[in-house]
């Protein structure tokens, strides 16, 4: 006698005249189909959009930069002219710039009574300080305003897609404060490493901030004073990695999305026509 590959099957058929539909179980079963629909897009809109996932690790990414961070700084002060303004650069590693012009900008303010500074720079990555004072000016003012707003500074890179401190500072409004005072900012850099889903990685860096303003003085008298930001790299690098979720994941997901709402209705369907037939037996019990 030849095998029947058919006795394989376990997905055995229910004649038509033996099964009986209900009114109950088409409520479910569209009740079903809808839920099922609503989870279904619900996972396809999470397999096609991505998502970023963070770690932390100890290293300096960014090893192709030659030791060097771009800084991006914008800064008003409404109640200082353009000419005495200016940018002094100074690290650990023996650099001291006074009045650093390259790639700056200055723009006049109050009808030239105060000045807009912008410029782009970089520091090594090695503790130290950048400051924007009259140090440099010709001749140096007698009472020199340093109330001011700053705008934006940032490092590295820009990176629009994370949500993080890359410009701490932007909105910092110092413009109540003593006119005679220095104003310091302790910034601590944190390398941070964005990858996207083609594998191209951009670099930059956030930052957590501290200040303090003060009017200093020496055995000469009164200290001119300036806005220091005095910074320090962190070994901690964060790193935002662009994933989206394997296709192997999602169609578990669908398959079990599926399955089981078709088994929690098969249940509750049951049950229902159990009880209902039961009502139904006792119901003709007391009429007999």
């Amino acid at each position: 006698m030849p095998f029947d590959v058919r006795r394989l099957d376990i997905y055995r058929k229910v004649p038509k005249d033996l099964t009986q539909p209900t009114y109950t179980g088409a409520f479910i079963s569209i009740c079903c189909c809808v839920f099922m629909l609503f989870l279904f897009l619900s996972e396809l809109t999470g397999f096609i959009a991505t998502e970023i996932v963070n770690e932390l690790y100890v290293d300096d990414p960014d090893k192709d930069s030659g030791g060097k961070i771009d800084v991006s700084l914008n800064i008003s002060l409404p109640n200082l002219n353009c000419d005495l303004v200016g940018l002094d650069i100074q690290d650990e590693m023996g650099r001291h710039e006074v009045g650093h012009i390259d790639n700056s900008m200055k723009v006049p303010l109050n009808n030239g009574y105060g000045c807009r500074f912008e410029g782009r720079f970089s520091i090594n990555k090695v503790p130290g300080n950048f400051h924007v004072s009259t140090h440099s000016a010709t001749a140096q003012p007698q009472n020199p305003d340093m109330t001011h707003t700053i705008h934006k500074l940032s490092f590295g890179e820009n990176l629009q897609d994370v949500q993080g401190a890359f410009n701490a500072l932007g909105g910092a409004n110092r413009l109540e404060s003593n006119p005679l005072a220095s104003h310091d900012y302790i910034l601590k850099i944190v390398p941070t490493v964005y990858e996207d889903m083609s594998g191209r990685q951009r670099f930059s860096y956030q930052y957590t901030v501290a200040n303090k303003e003060y009017v200093a003085y020496s055995h000469t008298g009164r200290i001119i004073p300036a806005i220091w930001f005095r910074y320090d790299l962190s070994p901690i690098t964060v790193k935002y990695t662009e994933r989206r979720q394997p296709l192997y994941r999602f169609i578990t997901t669908i398959c079990a999305i599926i399955g089981g709402t078709f088994t929690v209705a098969g249940i509750i369907d049951s049950c229902i026509f159990t009880a209902s037939e039961a009502w139904k037996k006792i119901q003709l019990g007391k009429m007999s």
